[in-house]
């Protein structure tokens, strides 16, 4: 007996019944809202899950036939999901005005950065039903100048029996002046929850609907987990390369590498990143690009070693030197990329001036407990930074496009007489420009996002909030978030400064739940998730001798919102 569309659908209680469909060793399963509504005479059935409210087929389905039945759970998470990608919590006052956020539930990952058509189209993961890590969609947003960004239709939804149990992270390409969304396909099958990863693809020629394509690479490499994901394409001017974060069955992460002629075919070429060493058990969302002629490799390691003894959590950032060769690529010089708290997963897009852009998820596997998730939502992106190759290191400045948000600028002159300086910004959203001397001994702190009168835990008499402290003696620059309203991960980062080093130049860009700190024209970056009361809006100065030096003067500026429409 042929299965139809129709005949499946009616057997299984009607489309809005349907809701996930899998296949397993060529057995197609269907998981359904209510089990009960199935008619289990209708088609022979190899098993039945009553848990997982499964029922295994037993016979096989007609490609054709499983692609509409993937349209079909399309539309129905498209419409399960839209009152929830348009409403916003108007009395939350942790949401972000000027930075991406989703409008409910949980954001992770920014995927599919790139300019096509006269825009910047910009994707992330996002589930969007609760603040849970669960079957992730790709919301698509667009922009003119990559800080003003208004909502497209979901780009991409875990709607297929590849990618049912998300969508998982991907990059674009741009090709035949079509978009194309490479990106990995997760499932899980049974109640052990086997994982089975595909890489997919996606094509739009509007840059608005997307037609899937399907899996373009349907199983790991020999030698290679399950856990492989998050497809880099680049053309490097002969054939498409793509790279994946990959763990080799010994728990070590690498590089896998293939290659093709159309973007399609792909050939396994092997593993890369023998030369930095046991990096971690795990590499995560590479991606690779030239800048000022040399190519540069980001990825992030789980498990690597900590650059700091503050750093406890297994999740890294950092970029190598890539050198590409005919038979693979070849990595060293490994150094941190964002020496803070929150920043995962970045990718950067080429803008139509040859700059090279970088956006990141502002927050880290694992998370989740905020105080945002009592107004339905969690996490949130960096801004956009414009990368620099200087003095072989790799400098991130943030996004001149973001001087349009700038209001007015304003002064504030520090009274070096006085061991304590306070001021009410009257907002949370600000751009601070300033110099910090580096005192022989001694030490001064900087508190953003403070509240006036308030008293830390810790040091009576000082002010609250985030501290940004600079210490003479040890020659270190640490920031602390240990004020903040309760949250997971680690409370303090340093980065530690060489002799040479007389001053620091600082640019600080904050929002209502954020502040990102750009040192020494971006040589080091700190970027952190901030949770304060709804008053802090002081900035205060303090210092633990009379004759720390401090800084002269500080230029600020509030910023406009820019959110997202």
């Amino acid at each position: 007996m042929e299965i139809t569309l129709t005949g499946l659908v009616d057997t299984c209680g009607g489309t809005d019944n349907v809701r996930r469909v899998l296949r397993h060793q060529e057995k197609v399963i269907i998981e359904l809202s209510a089990l009960e509504r199935f008619n289990q005479d209708a088609l022979p059935i190899h098993a039945v899950d009553v848990s997982l409210r499964q029922i295994t087929l037993d016979q096989p389905i007609d490609e054709s036939v499983l692609a509409a039945l993937g349209r079909l759970i399309d539309q129905n998470l498209r419409e399960q999901a839209a009152p929830r990608y348009s409403s916003i919590s108007k009395t939350d006052f942790h949401r972000p005005t000027w930075h991406i956020s989703p409008p409910q539930g949980l954001l992770n990952d920014p995927n599919g950065f790139i300019y096509f058509q006269g825009h910047y189209h910009l994707f992330y993961q996002w589930y969007p039903f609760a603040c849970e890590h669960k079957d992730k969609f790709w919301v698509h947003l667009i922009s003119p100048d990559g800080v003003q960004w208004h909502t497209a239709p979901l780009g991409l939804t875990p709607s297929d029996w590849y990618d049912s149990h998300g969508v998982f992270s991907g990059h674009a390409m741009v090709m035949d002046d079509a978009l194309w969304l490479y990106y990995t396909g997760n499932t899980r099958i049974g109640p052990e929850r086997l994982r089975q990863t595909t890489q997919c693809v996606a094509r739009s020629t509007d840059g608005i609907h997307f037609e899937k394509l399907g899996p373009v690479i349907d199983a790991p490499p020999a030698g290679i987990t399950e856990h492989i994901r998050d497809p880099k394409v680049i053309h490097d001017g002969q054939y498409y390369r793509m790279l994946l974060g990959a763990q080799r069955e010994d728990q070590i992460g690498r590089l896998a590498q293939y290659s093709s002629v159309d973007g399609l075919t792909w050939h396994y070429d092997g593993l890369s990143g023998d030369s930095l060493g046991e990096l971690g058990y795990m590499w995560e969302c590479p991606d690779l690009f030239q800048l000022s002629d040399q190519w540069l490799c980001i990825l992030c390691p789980q498990g690597s070693p900590s650059p700091t003894p503050d750093h406890h959590v297994p999740h890294h950032n950092g970029y190598a030197k890539a050198t590409l060769e005919a038979d693979g690529i070849t990595l060293d010089n490994w150094q941190v990329l964002d020496h803070g708290f929150d920043f995962y997963a970045p990718q950067t897009a080429q803008t139509p001036d040859n700059k090279r852009m970088l956006i990141a998820w502002m927050g880290l596997p694992d998370e989740v407990e905020q105080p945002s998730q009592s107004a339905g939502w969690l996490h949130q992106l960096t801004c956009p930074r414009e990368l620099h190759w200087e003095n072989g290191q790799l400098y991130q400045r943030p996004s001149t496009a973001l001087q349009s948000l700038r209001g007015p600028q304003q002064l504030l002159l520090i009274n070096t007489e006085c061991h304590s300086t306070t001021v009410d910004l009257g907002t949370k959203q600000f751009e601070l420009n300033t110099t910090l001397p580096i005192p022989a001994s001694g030490h001064y702190t900087l508190y953003f996002h403070s509240r006036s009168g308030m008293i830390t835990p810790a040091s009576a008499g000082e002010p609250t909030g985030c501290a940004l402290i600079m210490d003479g003696d040890s020659r270190t620059l640490t920031l602390d978030r240990s004020a903040s309203l309760t949250t997971e991960g680690d409370t303090r980062r340093c980065i530690h400064l060489p002799e040479q080093l007389e001053e620091l130049p600082l640019q600080v860009l904050a929002d209502t739940s954020s502040l990102e700190f750009f040192i020494v024209g971006g040589q080091w970056t700190m970027t952190s998730r901030y949770f304060s009361a709804i008053d802090a809006t002081f900035l205060a100065l303090t210092r633990d001798h009379h004759d720390t030096p401090l800084p002269k003067q500080i230029d600020w500026y509030a910023l406009k919102n820019a959110s997202v429409r």
